[in-house]
């Protein structure tokens, strides 16, 4: 076992490392209603404590890289502040963090329209920028679950494409070729609207 001195070593390192992906990751999928009333810098450092606490199942998980399951702590612990400041039902205590159970909330529509919506916020853009996040509202809940979530981990989470697989544990050919086909569809569902069409180019 290194859930010890060393173990937290490790985890402060790869906390040290990714802590601005890991930042990013809970800024996106928190609920909109708690963004302004949770800081992301928060929820990090509960997340932190509990993979300290943890470690063994890290240990014991085969074939697991540490940083993505670090990721899956920090998702379990949001879902778990999502239930508190929700009234969402309570976490049962017996269940423990596991990488493949997915103890995260997936890609809303919401929060991806959030992201490509954010910057459009002079008094000038107002209205173009509510008629732009309908279009994008529509094409995002017109794409598949799998296709959503594929498109949130590389683009939005910046995650590589061997990460992505990993989470999604499928080969990485198969996670290029559904982020491929995710971006695909969605500048075609956003073609109308040119100022996503440059962001999402760019990609």
């Amino acid at each position: 076992m290194t859930n010890g001195p060393l173990g937290e070593a490790l985890l402060a390192e790869c906390l040290g490392m990714n802590r601005a992906r890991l930042l990013r990751l809970i800024g996106f999928r928190m609920h909109a209603q708690l963004r302004g009333r949770v800081d992301p810098e928060d929820v990090l450092q509960e997340a932190y404590l509990a993979a300290t606490k943890r470690y063994h199942h890290y240990e014991a998980a085969p074939d697991v890289s540490l940083f993505i399951w670090v990721r899956s702590v920090a998702l379990q612990t949001l879902t778990d502040v999502h239930r508190h400041h929700l009234g969402t039902q309570k976490r049962d205590p017996r269940r423990e963090v596991h990488l493949y159970a997915r103890p995260y909330t997936q890609a809303s529509s919401a929060s991806i329209v959030l992201e490509l919506t954010g910057n459009l916020t002079s008094p000038s853009q107002a209205v173009a920028r509510d008629d732009a996040a309908a279009v994008v509202r529509q094409a995002i809940e017109g794409m598949g679950e799998m296709d959503r979530e594929v498109l949130a981990l590389r683009h939005f989470e910046e995650l590589t494409n061997r990460e992505v697989a990993e989470v999604l544990g499928i080969e990485q050919k198969a996670a290029s070729i559904r982020y491929m086909r995710a971006l695909k569809r969605l500048r075609e569902l956003l073609a109308s609207v040119s100022e996503f069409r440059e962001r999402i180019g760019n990609a």
